[in-house]
């Protein structure tokens, strides 16, 4: 039997593919023109080449900024996938408390992102700030406008605070699904907690963990609004993450060329991570 295709399909997607011709293609073509052009204002346009790509990979500026991002994702990652995990666990399953757990967990996603720099900026402040006029009082020296330290451990705080959340509620949709026949099997066979959680719950989990790290990772590599709203890439560069460091490029000093290169660089940089992140975790997922 001769398979006939429906060619009218596409003008059903071909709005989605305008939208996002319009929305994605259109502005990264925009930033490869500027990467390989320079301008000096006025609309002149001079042929660069690969000059500010190679400028870019030979500044220490640009290996600082993405040594403090790789750095952050990777605390971010340690912190909130196992902590995630651990308040899923320990969730209810049934009754009343569903619907209140839910939607407590949901509450801190829901906060713009600068609603939220702005909370923890009060927040974390000596003079005004419960948080900051608190560990002053108990005798801490806690000040993160000044002290390298604080800062970062204000911004992955705050980080962990925000997102964690949204692993919990990916690992609680992976846990739910679990069929209670599972369970009982384990209970008969007087499992303890471990092996349920090991052999049961762990594998039932790692399609939702998957998306969970690759969600947190890009969001913590790309994170902007967060950090510059508390301390503005401060005390010095301690907290310049990449895109702090590309909006003080192109915003700040309007070196469009350089900054269109380096913006370039690290949305490849974040594409090779996320694809790494991936293939280790569903390679590891059909070798299980």
């Amino acid at each position: 039997m001769q398979k006939t295709w429906n060619n009218k399909a596409w003008f059903l997607v071909l709005p989605v593919l305008l939208l996002v011709a319009f929305s994605a293609v259109i502005p990264l073509m925009t930033v490869v023109n500027y990467s390989v052009q320079d301008t000096f204002g006025n609309n002149e346009f001079f042929w660069a080449g690969t000059d500010w790509f190679v400028q870019t990979l030979h500044s220490d500026r640009f290996w600082e900024s993405l040594q403090r991002n790789l750095l952050f994702s990777f605390i971010i990652l340690a912190l909130e996938i196992p902590l995630g995990i651990f308040i899923a666990l320990n969730m209810p399953k049934s009754g009343p408390g569903v619907p209140v757990c839910l939607v407590l967990m949901a509450l801190p996603l829901l906060i713009p992102w600068n609603v939220v720099g702005t909370i923890w900026q009060v927040f974390g402040r000596v003079d005004i700030g419960l948080l900051g006029h608190t560990l002053e009082a108990i005798g801490l020296d806690y000040n993160y406008v000044r002290d390298p330290i604080d800062a970062w451990v204000t911004v992955i705080v705050m980080d962990v605070w925000h997102w964690t959340s949204l692993v919990v509620l990916l690992c609680y949709a992976g846990l739910v699904s679990i069929p209670d026949a599972y369970y009982q099997a384990a209970k008969i066979d007087g499992a303890s907690r471990w092996s349920v959680f090991r052999y049961i719950q762990l594998p039932k989990m790692k399609r939702v963990l998957l998306i969970a790290v690759l969600l947190r990772f890009m969001d913590s590599f790309m994170i902007y609004t967060e950090p510059f709203v508390v301390t503005g890439g401060g005390p010095g560069n301690s907290t310049t993450f990449l895109s702090i460091d590309l909006v003080k490029m192109a915003v700040g000093q309007f070196d469009l060329g350089p900054a269109a290169a380096m913006s370039i660089i690290y949305f490849l940089i974040i594409l090779l991570l996320s694809w790494v992140f991936y293939t280790v975790m569903t390679s590891s997922d059909e070798n299980g």
